[in-house]
């Protein structure tokens, strides 16, 4: 059985990019098709962080709302606790975007060579 690694998405799109770019002169039908299909699971992950991300900006202005509306400190210290979520939400959802706009420019150079 093979063995599992730990990669983070992070990694995993960053080196997928650099491999696409270190092939993107011999890029053959069959390279080209695959890359289609990396960009449509690269696009999918872009839109759940998107919901996620906007899921927690919401709940979070939400509770600094709340809290200080009925002045409870409670809702104030759980907004600040979702907000440790969100900001790494947001790096990431960041990321995701830059990388699937850089594939969209190689999926060009490659049909253009």
């Amino acid at each position: 059985m093979e063995k599992i690694e730990r990669k983070s998405m992070a990694k995993y799109i960053v080196s997928y990019l650099n491999y696409v770019d270190d092939n993107i002169d011999t890029a053959d039908d069959k390279f080209i098709a695959n890359h289609l299909i990396k960009i449509g699971f690269f696009q999918h992950e872009r839109m759940i962080h998107l919901i996620v991300t906007v899921t927690y900006a919401v709940i979070d202005l939400l509770a600094f709302f709340l809290g200080s509306v009925f002045n409870n400190i409670f809702v104030i210290i759980f907004g600040y606790m979702i907000m440790c979520f969100l900001i790494p939400y947001i790096y990431h959802y960041f990321l995701l975007e830059n990388c699937v706009q850089k594939m969209y420019r190689q999926y060009d150079l490659m049909n253009n060579k």
